[in-house]
């Protein structure tokens, strides 16, 4: 584990960028950013553009350490290259920005009001090539739709199973087990999901660390306790829908808890803008979520 990073991301200001859209969100993450589907006629052709679009994202003045501690990365992304260097590297050696890889495969059926994740098969070697190719840690996406207690329990258990094996790569998780933010008990979701992260979190080895990427809570402050628990690197919230102005506006009414956000980072952002157009947009949306990350 790189010592310098895991201080960056623990004790640093800003916020984290979630740059991982991939498989069946990578057309309309693209179609979002203003590239239609008759742009690229295959699947390698798509990972072409989507990768355009994040290395000018990445390359702009407006990406910078300034704001941002790191930025979540999909597995082909992990592996292309920004300006002849590896991601990863690019943005740690010329941004200082930490990188994170998503490993999930996607979500399983609905089932006791959640969605586990598929079974993601080629963990180990996925883990060694992260490791190879200078990833700090990962992310795993769950969902959960219903204050099930049995649903939340199994989401959590399959998490935590899952985050040990990818600390003992010296990698650092991030468990995402996200609340529909359309959920009509979404408030007592959260109470089953803090007590299940609690007790999975009360039985760790003293050494490991994992952080958390929840939705942002009903009740202000709710994570407070996760985020002082000695395991816990860094709590840090996803945007789950809101726009970028309710995630902003609801995340500076919790303290501690920083962004991780996607669509709410790229809102706006299309390829049909001049680049000091695009740097302008990126250089707001940085600062305003920044902003909201450290009140």
């Amino acid at each position: 584990m790189n010592t310098k990073q895991l201080d960056r991301i623990h004790t640093g200001k800003g916020f984290i960028a979630a740059l991982d859209q991939s498989g069946g969100s990578t057309p309309k993450a693209l179609l979002q950013y203003g590239i239609q589907e008759d742009r690229y006629s295959n699947e390698e052709e798509m990972f072409e553009r989507v990768h355009e679009m994040r290395t000018r994202i990445i390359k702009s003045s407006a990406f910078d350490s300034k704001h941002i501690l790191g930025a979540i990365l999909f597995e082909n992304t992990m592996d292309r290259f920004i300006d002849g260097q590896l991601t990863a590297d690019y943005l740690w050696e010329e941004k200082g920005v930490v990188p994170f890889l998503k490993i999930d495969q996607g979500l399983d059926e609905l089932e006791n009001g959640v969605q586990l994740m598929k079974p993601i098969p080629g963990l180990d070697d996925l883990l060694k090539r992260a490791v190879q190719k200078n990833i700090f840690g990962t992310k795993m996406r769950s969902l959960i739709k219903e204050a099930n207690p049995e649903g939340i329990q199994k989401v959590v258990e399959q998490q935590f199973t899952i985050a040990k094996q990818i600390a003992g790569y010296g990698l650092v998780p991030i468990i995402e087990p996200e609340v529909d933010i359309h959920s009509a008990d979404k408030g007592q979701a959260e109470k089953l999901l803090k007590h299940e992260l609690s007790t999975q979190l009360s039985a760790l080895g003293k050494d490991v660390k994992v952080m958390l990427k929840l939705s942002i809570p009903t009740e202000d402050n709710f994570y407070s306790d996760l985020i002082e628990d000695p395991h816990v690197v860094r709590v840090v919230a996803l945007s789950g829908g809101y726009s970028q102005a309710e995630a902003n506006d609801k995340l500076a009414h919790n303290h501690g808890l920083i962004a991780s956000f996607s669509r709410a980072l790229s809102q706006g952002l299309s390829d049909q803008l001049s680049d000091d157009e695009f740097n302008a947009l990126l250089a707001k949306s940085t600062k305003d979520i920044y902003e909201a990350s450290i009140t």
